[in-house]
């Protein structure tokens, strides 16, 4: 399993099609990835495990938000006043 997602972080290239996002405006994308790497480091880390999985969704939304919107993000997390439950 840990061999299969190396591999795919490997080969990465840009984003994979997801269906839960069909719409050409990828904001939605964007922020759902980022909230799912926080959220999968947070629990992997809790549980004592290695964060390398979380990898690939830090990896599609780099490809897919703007880095202002992830450096905002970044400082309100710091700060404690981000909107989302990471």
């Amino acid at each position: 399993m840990a061999d299969h997602i190396e591999e795919k972080i490997k080969n990465y290239r840009t984003a994979p099609f997801d269906a839960r996002f069909p719409n050409t405006n990828q904001t939605r994308n964007c922020y759902q990835n980022y909230l799912d790497f926080h959220r999968c480091n947070k629990a992997l880390s809790d549980k004592g495990q290695e964060t390398s999985p979380c990898d690939w969704y830090q990896r599609v939304y780099k490809s897919l938000c703007p880095m202002s919107w992830v450096e905002r993000w970044d400082g309100q997390i710091e700060d404690g006043n981000f909107a989302g439950r990471v």
